[in-house]
């Protein structure tokens, strides 16, 4: 792919990086720093796995073009509360495997600074400072790559190597089955959900649910004693059930463990049996699995034809978060 000798237009100039309340993997980068550099600022959330499939590719931007003069910049800037909390940053970018820098964005100073309303969203800045693309979202990996040679030529980088990057992702970075995939990301607490099925009769406060005898597609449901919060549901008692009725060939689900540091035991079933070979990397054939981290929890991806299925999480210990499943 080619964008052939179209110049690419200036969009705006690089906002200032000062609002990071901390740098990994990098001391403090400031905008003059970076003069003479070809820039590609990410934003992005650790929890997000729309980022999460970008993420293969931005890596191997970064490798292969480190040397001619290419700065890669991920700007953390949170979705939810806990992923404000540094220490749960630090620990995403070991465990996921970040080495560029990172602007940790807890306060979203420079996500303001940059007008920025996605995740993921790529900026492309040029030697003099200017934003010169930028891209929402997942996709258009072959362009973005042709604008970073572009923008590295137009500094006078000319050994650029043929051709484009080659990423082989593995776990929750493959793509998303887009042609199997009809369930909508879906909030659990009270702010943002849809789609709840079951009678609720109380806002932030312990409350006994109960799951209807037949869901709908994308609809989903509570059993057990449950507080829904703003942006979450916290299960209240073993055994608490947490259902949905999805179609696509992956699930996620975004937990954190009970407050204390302590870990917590759940159970997936698939249309009521273990999920076998269709377990996501977080379980186990039989569906056993272990909150641990405030993360992303891949409980299935399924290799046989997609249909309307329903996953059920049975909760063995009380004080999980449950706050927003995805799909893919």
């Amino acid at each position: 792919m080619s964008l052939g000798s179209s110049r690419l237009p200036v969009e705006g100039t690089f906002p200032s990086l000062g609002g990071a309340i901390e740098w990994v993997n990098s001391p403090p980068l400031t905008v003059a720093q970076l003069r003479g550099k070809v820039v590609v600022v990410e934003f992005w959330t650790y929890t997000c796995i729309n980022w999460r499939r970008t993420l293969p590719y931005v890596r191997a931007w970064a490798d292969r073009y480190k040397d001619q003069g290419l700065v890669v910049i991920g700007v953390h800037t949170p979705e939810f509360e806990f992923e404000r909390n540094v220490d749960n940053v630090r620990h995403a970018i070991r465990q996921i495997g970040i080495d560029f820098p990172v602007a940790v964005d807890s306060k979203g100073e420079i996500w303001n600074a940059f007008g920025n309303e996605y995740w993921p969203a790529l900026y492309f800045i040029d030697g003099q400072g200017r934003i010169r693309h930028h891209h929402f979202g997942e996709g258009d990996y072959e362009q973005s790559e042709v604008v970073i040679q572009q923008l590295l030529a137009e500094q006078g980088h000319r050994g650029l190597k043929n051709g484009l990057v080659r990423v082989e992702p593995v776990g929750p970075e493959v793509a998303a089955d887009w042609a199997n995939l009809k369930s909508p990301e879906t909030y659990l607490g009270y702010g943002r959900s849809a789609g709840f099925a079951s009678d609720r009769a109380a806002l932030a406060e312990p409350q006994l649910y109960g799951v209807p005898a037949k869901l709908r597609l994308n609809q989903w449901a509570l059993a057990g004693n449950w507080t829904v919060g703003v942006d979450s549901a916290v299960v209240g008692g073993a055994n608490d059930r947490l259902v949905y009725r999805f179609h696509a060939r992956d699930a996620n689900l975004i937990m954190t463990p009970p407050p204390g540091g302590r870990s917590a035991r759940f159970r997936v079933l698939i249309d009521g049996a273990p999920p076998g070979s269709a377990h996501g990397a977080d379980v186990d054939a039989q569906g056993n699995g272990v909150v641990t981290d405030p993360r992303m929890y891949q409980l299935i991806r399924q290799s046989g034809p997609i249909a309307d299925r329903q996953i059920e999480i049975q909760f063995l210990d009380p004080g999980v978060a449950a706050f927003d499943f995805t799909f893919g």
